[in-house]
Formats: structure tokens, sequence, C-alpha cells
């Protein structure tokens, strides 16, 4: 409980200095003076609740209830369900047919190339725990 609260303060953080940033940006970088309230309430919310979702998700990978291909799949589907389902209703995907499959494969391709660097660096850190353990 301790490490998912702690999570989930540090998503809501990383949420909110990203909707802090955007909005900064859109400031700076756009000839516009004025921010229209509620689009930016609802943005800065949908960024704040995916910073959380993005880092609490990742628990289901320490839980050693679960096999890795338990753990993938779980998360893969929390993740996608959650995130579409607010994508939509923020309006940061339109809801046609062709922006989900656009989004879907993006959110595919972009998941399983997160999925394998992990993947591969904790076999890399496993394979140099396992020599230095041999070597003692």
């Amino acid at each position: 409980m301790k490490t998912f609260l702690f999570r989930s303060m540090i998503g809501i953080f990383f949420g909110a200095f990203i909707a802090v940033l955007l909005t900064n940006g859109v400031v700076l970088f756009s000839d516009r003076e004025t921010l229209n309230g509620p689009l930016f309430l609802k943005n800065s919310l949908g960024s704040i609740f995916c910073g959380w979702l993005f880092t609490v998700t990742p628990l289901y990978f320490e839980n050693m209830r679960f096999t890795m291909m338990q753990a993938t799949v779980l998360h893969f589907l929390t993740v996608f369900v959650a995130y579409f389902i607010f994508a939509f209703f923020i309006g940061w995907i339109p809801f046609t047919l062709f922006s989900f499959g656009t989004a879907l494969t993006i959110f595919v391709v972009v998941y399983t190339l997160h999925w394998l660097a992990f993947y591969y660096y904790f076999r890399i850190q496993a394979k140099k725990l396992n020599k230095e353990l041999n070597s003692i």
C-alpha cells in the first residue's frame, strides 16, 4: 500500500508537470493570449490521470503471484482500456474508426518497444547479478 501511495504521488506530480509544460508551450509558441478554461482543466486532469495510471500499473510486474505473461496481459489491458476511454472522453483521440485504428497501432508499437526495452534491460541486469553471485 505504501508503494502504491508513493507511486500515485509521483505519477500525479509528473502528470501535472507535463500539463504545465504543455500549457506553457501553447502560450509561448502560439499567438494565443488566453486559454480556454474548461479545456485547460479537462486536459490537465487528463494528463494527471495518465501520469497516475502509467506509474501505478507497473505494480502488476512486481506481484509475484503473476507470471510475466499474466502481468503483461493485465498491464496492457488495464492501460489500454483506461487510456482509450479517457482519451475519447477528453477528445485527445477523435471518435472515428480511422482515428481509433491509428491510435491503436501507435499504442501497440510504443507499448511493445517499451516492453522489449525493459525486458532486455532487466535480463542484462539479472545476468550481471548472477555472474557476480557465481564469482563469490
